[in-house]
């Protein structure tokens, strides 16, 4: 066939000219061709070994990259992982987790939007318009496709005389199947007879394939025919194509001279110069690493010469900074392989000597002579232990000081009593050799003075433990107040990142024509200094490499560079100014809890001085000593352990009940045996009293006036001088006259002792009011039994109870009422609130004590009544007058006011004679109505009146009874 258009064999329409003419329009009007990326191979030019490692399209176009790797989906796909065939294709091939797994977008891929494909758009709509008119101008081809169908119809059906052998894809006469199959040998044979017959065969088969072969021929011809229009065409265009792609070779081979060129001319120097610059920073950090790998190789020789100066925080500073750098920047270094274990080796034997240096330091500081000296030892070493302690997390090193506490406390003891004992001449050591039995042979003065000098070395003990806990304590509040601060930067730094994002660029991309090289100032420029140089790095990520003088300057050390530690100044208490590491490993809780711990030990350190100290009284009361002393020697040693206890709890903070128990319970049986003592010596006095009055001596007079405004002390000794006033006849109270006996005067007294011994000695206030209530009650029922009971008749041998002995006993039971609500002031003012209650003991005894007085009054009406009983009931009226029987009854009366008038006040004389005369008429009325003798004026009448006149005349006559209104009136009946 031709392939030209004057010579097609088909015709072509107007319709195809003008399309075709259309299409090759549209060819002129392409646009200029872009400069695109290398694609087409081409020899590199240049010396290759002065170019950059970086990706380059003129030198790089032969090197692989990963564009030209390929992968069988298959192998790729099989996971030989999987136990056996899931049904899920993905799962089954990617894993279980694929379906989940989120795929991260690439970076190298832009997003396709619909923006990308609007210029394509614009570009093939008018094409789609002309090809639509193109259709519609175009005649119906109706008629053209029966024919093409009948024509098709009949190519189909020459086609299918062809036999299928020939039709078959695997076709090939090599194969001897094939070949007999199309040239069957039976047709070739030259057996006799039948040459003739075979050669007509032979040529049958030939004529057979030719036909074949022309119906081939007619069917190719006739689909070339069909598409005779596109086979031109593509031949019209397979010229301009050539043209075109001759010029595009030409512009590709220009454009491959000019960029050779430029790289020659401009790249080549500038690459030499980048790999240059990587090469001195590659130097430079080798350097550094050297001279890094030198400094940690010299770390065990700086750990030991700090160990030997107790520096431990150093120590293990140096140890964390070198294991940090070690895993970080000397990682993978062979010479350093075994330094790390050596580092913890290390570490761990370092945490032994801290606690050995914090046992020996708290035995050297508790064991310091005990002077009035407070300042902590070595506070600087001291600090710096417990900084060490914490960093290492060993934080029961409190146990360690409580333990050397005990030890220190029982040597405190043991001190004080050897040197006491030594002192003392009358204790020969050599013969007594125990120090227990040693304290137990010093009389009283002797061991006061040795409890209170213990007491005085336990509180400057106490004062040195304080001290140097509070200065432990402060350094765990450090550390504490320094995780809060770090917390609070930390969350600050947080909130401003959020806001000021930065972005910390380390490559600049150099884009031309579509082609990118990767700057090498990431690291190579700028050297690599402190962190908190990221952002002045940030700011100027293109700048130019630094000059050979900073050569030294960067990763120069070790602990600024490679660690991340950050340290901060803090102060303790005492001056010691400390730097603390982030690096402490400490929670808040932890912190808090050893806090809490050592508050505890110095709780824990009184309650050892309290323990030590109860001990060594117990020691000394196993004689019942202590239950041997007299209330001055008690009350001394009760103030002097108050004392004690009271300087504890002030500088501890807390009470300590052992020895306040001690205390108690000794006072307590200091209480029994001073109850006992007083109650006995009350009873023996009462068992020897004889009911008569006593004379007052002055200082018994001084004893009741030192009882003033409610106040209750016993007054001091005066000069002998002063004893020398005469004793008083009456004991004067307030202004009032009091006639009492000796038991009463020295009951006072043992009153006022029990109300002292309360001020001294306040925790046995109760005690001391239940057994002042015991003493008061005895003597009340005592002195009833002894005098309105008679029994003074058989104890003291009395001939009778007179009206004396019973108005002396009322009046001495008066003057103990007087001072009863005096006393349950005074033990209400120490006594807690919730025993207020027991006060209600000095109400039932002042009631009891106004029954008794009730009683004695009460016993003197009815020894007159028996009187007036006795003679009147031999009364006559009868001449003379007055009558013997009343001049008796009034003698007998003065005898009563005689006895009674100097003991009881006036108004209590006149309120028990009304009481008598009451008696009296009582009597005489029964008298006179048994003698009948009325108010009638008679003789009888007369008598009886001149009689009582003189009666009366008598007891008006009696001291301060003038006054007295007896009514004498109602002796005789009223009238109905």
């Amino acid at each position: 066939m031709a392939s030209s258009h004057s010579s097609s064999p088909v015709p072509q329409s107007n319709s195809s000219d003008a399309f075709l003419k259309k299409e090759m329009d549209a060819t002129k009007r392409f646009r200029p061709v872009q400069s695109l990326p290398d694609v087409c191979p081409k020899e590199p030019t240049g010396d290759p070994n002065n170019l950059c490692d970086s990706p380059s399209l003129v030198v790089d176009q032969h090197r692989w990259t990963i564009y030209h790797s390929k992968v069988n989906l298959p192998a790729a796909l099989n996971d030989p992982r999987l136990a056996k065939r899931e049904s899920d294709f993905f799962t089954k091939t990617w894993g279980v987790d694929f379906v989940d797994t989120e795929v991260t977008p690439s970076f190298y891929l832009p997003q396709i939007t619909k923006e990308h494909f609007a210029l394509y758009q614009q570009e093939i709509t008018p094409r789609e318009k002309v090809h639509e008119r193109c259709k519609n101008i175009c005649t119906p081809k109706d008629t053209f496709d029966r024919t093409l169908l009948h024509t098709h119809d009949k190519s189909r059906t020459d086609l299918e005389q062809v036999p299928k052998i020939f039709m078959k894809p695997d076709f090939a006469l090599e194969d001897s199947l094939t070949f007999n199959a199309v040239l069957p040998w039976s047709h070739f044979s030259t057996a006799g007879g039948k040459g003739n017959r075979d050669a007509a065969s032979s040529k049958l088969l030939q004529e057979k394939l030719s036909h074949y072969l022309d119906i081939v021929e007619v069917n190719i011809a006739h689909q070339i025919s069909l598409r005779s229009e596109a086979f031109f065409h593509a031949m019209t265009s397979q010229h301009e194509l050539q043209d075109y792609l001759r010029k595009t070779s030409q512009a590709v081979k220009l454009l491959r001279e000019k960029i050779s060129k430029i790289d020659k001319v401009m790249c080549e120097g500038s690459l030499r110069v980048l790999r240059l610059s990587l090469t001195r920073n590659n130097c430079i950090k080798a350097y550094n690493k050297l001279k890094l790998m030198a400094t940690v190789h010299q770390t065990q020789p700086t750990v030991q010469l700090l160990l030997s100066t107790s520096e431990f925080v150093g120590a293990l500073d140096l140890i964390a900074t070198t294991q940090e750098v070690l895993q970080q920047e000397l990682q993978g270094i062979h010479s350093f392989r075994h330094l790390g274990s050596q580092l913890c080796e290390l570490e761990k034997l370092i945490d032994k000597m801290m606690i050995a240096e914090f046992s020996t330091y708290a035995r050297n500081d508790l064991n310091r002579p005990l002077e009035d000296d407070c300042q902590i030892l070595e506070e600087e070493r001291l600090v710096s232990l417990i900084f060490g302690l914490l960093k290492q997390r060993k934080l029961n090193f409190y146990e360690i000081y409580g333990d050397e506490m005990i030890i220190t406390a029982k040597n405190i003891i043991k001190q004080c009593v050897v040197n006491t004992v030594s002192q003392i001449e009358e204790i020969d050591t050599e013969v007594v050799v125990k120090l227990a039995d040693q304290m137990r042979m010093m009389n009283f003065p002797q061991w006061f003075d040795l409890l209170k000098n213990i007491f005085s070395k336990f509180t400057i003990f106490l004062k040195r433990i304080k001290a140097t806990l509070n200065t432990i304590r402060s350094v765990v509040f450090l550390v504490l107040d320094k995780n809060q601060k770090t917390r609070d930067l930390e969350d600050t730094l947080q909130k401003n990142s959020t806001k000021d994002s930065t972005v910390d660029t380390e490559v600049a991309y150099l884009t031309h024509e579509g082609m990118f090289i990767s700057d090498a100032f990431s690291e190579g420029d700028l050297p690599p200094v402190a962190a908190d140089t990221t952002s002045q790095r940030n700011t100027s990520p293109n700048s130019e490499p630094c000059s050979s003088d900073s050569v030294s300057e960067p990763e120069c050390t070790t602990d600024s560079s490679s660690s991340k530690e950050q340290t901060s100044s803090s102060v303790t208490p005492g001056g010691v100014e400390m730097m603390i590491s982030d690096d402490m490993k400490l929670t808040d809780l932890e912190l808090v809890r050893l806090a809490n711990n050592i508050q505890e030990l110095i709780y824990n350190a009184s309650d050892i001085c309290h323990d030590r100290s109860v001990k060594f009284l117990m020691a000394r009361a196993k004689d019942g000593f202590l239950e041997k002393l007299n209330s001055n020697e008690f009350v001394a040693l009760s103030r002097l352990m108050e004392g004690f206890i009271l300087d504890t709890e002030q500088i501890c903070g807390r009470k300590s009940m052992s020895l306040r128990g001690a205390l108690q319970s000794q006072a307590n049986r200091f209480v029994n045996r001073f109850h006992e003592e007083r109650k006995t010596k009350l009873s023996l006095l009462l068992d020897n009293e004889r009911w008569k009055q006593a004379e007052v001596p002055a200082e018994f007079q001084d004893l009741v006036d030192s009882v003033s405004d409610g106040r209750i002390s016993l007054p001091e000794k005066k000069p002998a001088a002063t004893e020398e006033r005469k004793p008083a006849e009456f004991l004067i109270v307030e202004g009032k006259k009091y006639a009492t006996v000796g038991t009463v005067l020295l009951l006072i007294r043992i009153i006022l002792e029990y109300c002292q011994c309360v001020d001294n000695i306040p925790s046995i206030a109760t005690d001391m009011l239940t057994r002042l209530s015991d003493l008061l009650k005895y003597f009340n029922s005592r002195s009833c039994q002894l005098v309105l009971g008679a029994g003074a008749l058989q104890v003291v041998g009395l001939k009778t109870i007179t009206t004396k002995n019973l108005a002396l006993s009322s009046r001495c039971l008066q003057l103990i009422v007087h001072y009863i609500p005096i006393i349950r002031a005074h033990f209400e003012a120490r006594l807690q609130p919730k025993q207020f209650s027991m006060l209600r003991h000095f109400d039932h005894i002042t009631k009891d004590y106004h029954d008794h007085i009730a009683e004695i009054s009460a016993k003197l009406v009815a020894i007159m009544d028996s009187l007036f009983d006795k003679l009147l009931s031999k009364y006559e009226v009868k001449a003379p007058v007055p009558s013997a029987c009343f001049r008796n009854i009034c003698k007998q009366m003065a005898k009563m006011h005689e006895a009674i008038y100097d003991l009881l006040p006036e108004e209590q004389t006149q309120m028990l004679f009304l009481r008598i005369n009451a008696s009296y008429k009582l009597h005489l009325k029964r008298q006179l109505a048994h003698l009948n003798v009325v108010n009638d004026g008679g003789p009888l009448n007369g008598l009886v009146t001149s009689d009582v006149a003189f009666y009366t005349g008598n007891l008006q006559a009696l001291k301060g009874l003038n006054n007295l209104d007896l009514n004498m009136a109602e002796i005789w009946e009223q009238k109905r």
